[in-house]
């Protein structure tokens, strides 16, 4: 059991390790840390740290462990499912990594690049570029978010197709264990059987077993040649058609393979400033294909062309638009990832991120699409993402004209249908955004006693007094 941090003394001991101007008492200093993107969740801390190095992470965990304070790592304050936030009338500290934002060190020739959790995704891709090399994490949040926070998400992405999710992008971590130990794993190797892997037990964590503080990431060769095409389609059944024939065509070159609803483009091209549709007719769906090639830009061309071609024959596309600049795929993409903060101005939104196996993407869809609508009639579905993997962005936008605060009290009402269909799917409730707060009781309810019993022994073995990130992922009270 934790004990709130209500003693001026102990704040005082623990402002003491990374020096007051980097411990946060005022109000107006901490709201910023207390609070997620969507509004969904709303802390409370008497404390934000923010320390400098691994060492000061150290001493705080160390400190906490002995009092019995409880510990919320902060990344870049990006997620989607509250992990980040400090339960309301706990007394638990914010730990922010905002300070850990060091590139240690870049091997060009091992394609490794070693960096510190607070390090902002963005940055670690330039450090990449500039040595000509590529890291191919991409994500909405990537200007904002952090690496320490992608780890213990598991984040996924855009690319998750060609070059897999944070698991596979990272080799080692370095790692501050609950009691203030520090667990030296920076290791580079992409070979390395000895023993159990202890770094995939705290990548997906949500910082409940430590706090990651640093990481060998993967790096690859920079594409030499980039691609994509923007078209429409009948279906979802379509477009998987589609997927199948551009992985025959473009094999490990397919990088991207987006699906998007009509509704969805509407939404974007609407609020969305500087977003338009690149085709002039509307279509029912869409999909987005991305194609990079390690050899040149005209190979990468030419397999483009291969698969349009290929494509048409076959009657798979009403219409599409290649990119001829990058600045053309990169707009492509604008439209895609902007589609999720173009829900808002519609009202309110209930939000489901999901996946299940691709070959039954469609059949999700129009499963879920018919248990929404018969529960909810007037439901606006927006259902979109990553095909390649199968991993949709399930939302739902109100009916128009909706009260949005009683729209957004069925949210659990909302999740239970879609989930029933996801599962009855052998899929998974969360794809890339974690459990938190958000789906915590439910994954209890869904995953086999015996799995939620491995999960609690892990637990307790790495954080036996409770401090780290209280009731997120399981139930810790």
């Amino acid at each position: 059991m934790t004990t709130p941090l209500t003693d001026p003394a102990l704040v005082q001991r623990f402002a003491s390790i990374t020096g007051a101007q980097n411990a946060l008492t005022e109000p107006s200093d901490i709201a910023p840390h207390l609070i997620e993107l969507r509004g969904l969740y709303k802390g409370e801390s008497p404390l934000v740290l923010r320390p400098a190095d691994t060492e000061q992470v150290a001493a705080i965990l160390r400190l906490a462990n002995e009092t019995g304070t409880a510990v919320v790592p902060q990344g870049g304050n990006t997620g989607l499912v509250g992990a980040q936030i400090p339960v309301a009338g706990h007394g638990e500290i914010v730990l922010s990594l905002s300070r850990l934002n060091k590139i240690r060190s870049l091997d060009t020739i091992g394609q490794t690049m070693i960096v510190e959790a607070g390090v902002v995704l963005e940055k670690a891709q330039q450090a990449a570029s500039e040595a000509g090399l590529l890291f191919p994490l991409s994500l909405g949040s990537e200007g904002s978010c952090q690496i320490g926070g992608n780890l213990s998400s598991n984040a996924g992405g855009t690319a998750v197709l060609a070059y897999g999710n944070m698991r596979q992008l990272c080799l080692g971590i370095e790692a501050v264990l609950p009691d203030g130990e520090i667990w030296h794993g920076l290791r580079s190797l992409k070979k390395d059987n000895t023993g159990y892997d202890l770094r995939d037990l705290f990548i997906g964590a949500e910082g409940t077993l430590g706090v990651i503080t640093a990481a060998v990431l993967k790096l690859f060769p920079a594409p030499r040649g980039h691609e994509a095409i923007y078209a429409g389609v009948d279906s979802p059944e379509t477009a998987l058609t589609l997927f199948r024939l551009a992985q025959d065509y473009c094999g490990p070159s397919l990088t991207g393979f987006e699906l998007m609803p009509r509704i969805g483009i509407e939404f974007t091209t609407r609020h969305i400033e500087g977003v338009r549709d690149p085709l002039a007719e509307a279509h029912p769906w869409y999909v987005l294909i991305d194609i990079s090639s390690g050899q040149s830009q005209e190979a990468a061309r030419a397999m483009l062309e291969g698969l349009f071609l290929a494509a048409d024959e076959k009657g798979l596309i009403r219409d599409a638009a290649a990119a001829e600049t990058e600045g053309q795929r990169q707009a492509f993409w604008k439209l895609r990832e902007s589609m999720s903060w173009a829900q808002k101005p519609e009202g309110g939104s209930i939000k489901h991120d999901v996946s299940v196996p691709v070959a039954l993407v469609p059949e999700f869809l129009t499963t879920a699409n018919e248990a929404v609508l018969a529960a909810m009639p007037g439901a606006r579905i927006v259902a979109f993402g990553h095909m390649g993997d199968g991993n949709i962005h399930y939302n739902i936008s109100q009916p128009i004209g909706a009260d949005t605060r009683k729209f957004l009290t069925r949210w659990a009402e909302m999740n239970k249908i879609v989930h029933a269909v996801v599962l009855n799917l052998n899929g998974s409730i969360s794809a890339e955004h974690g459990i938190g707060q958000l789906k915590r009781d439910e994954l209890a309810a869904i995953r086999s006693p015996v799995e939620i019993a491995m999960m609690q022994r892990i637990k307790t073995a790495f954080d036996p007094n409770g401090i780290m990130n209280p009731d997120k992922i399981i139930a810790s009270r």
